[in-house]
């Protein structure tokens, strides 16, 4: 659990994670010694597991997202876990319980290049994608409270 400072911390780090030291304990009233042991434990707990960028896909020229459910052939699931894993434009994977092993999310420039990344999977698993219209709820935190 995350006391009242410790979750404003976080709060105001997941905003702007550049912000500078001074600023952050400016902000949430603290010396920057008292910022910086707090920062600290925070990491040390796990809380905090890295200081990121966000890049626009779009930005990159990757203009349409797919969302792909795989369900791998018997005996195929370590080498479309592979293949999924060194596929650079899946972006984000999980496992899940269910009908499907696998639940993904990858940046593609066209539909082209979808078929293509699929047909390499199709002999070792089933897929069924959709294209992704919108995303009206971003990543984002669980509750810190």
């Amino acid at each position: 659990m995350l006391d009242d400072l410790d979750r404003r911390i976080v709060e105001i780090l997941v905003d702007d994670a550049r912000i500078s030291l001074k600023e952050l304990a400016q902000r949430v009233n603290l010396s920057s010694p008292s910022t910086s042991e707090r920062l600290r434990r925070l990491e040390e707990r796990g809380v905090i597991r890295a200081f990121t960028v966000d890049i626009d896909p779009v930005a990159l020229g990757y203009t349409l997202q797919a969302i792909v459910r795989i369900r791998p052939l018997p005996g195929k699931l370590h080498q479309v876990q592979k293949l999924i894993e060194d596929i650079a434009q899946f972006s984000e994977c999980d496992k899940v319980t269910g009908d499907d092993c696998f639940i993904a999310r990858l940046h593609i420039r066209s539909i082209d290049e979808l078929d293509k990344i699929l047909d390499q999977i199709t002999d070792k698993a089933e897929t069924n994608s959709s294209i992704v219209k919108a995303q009206p709820v971003k990543r984002r935190l669980p509750p810190l409270a």
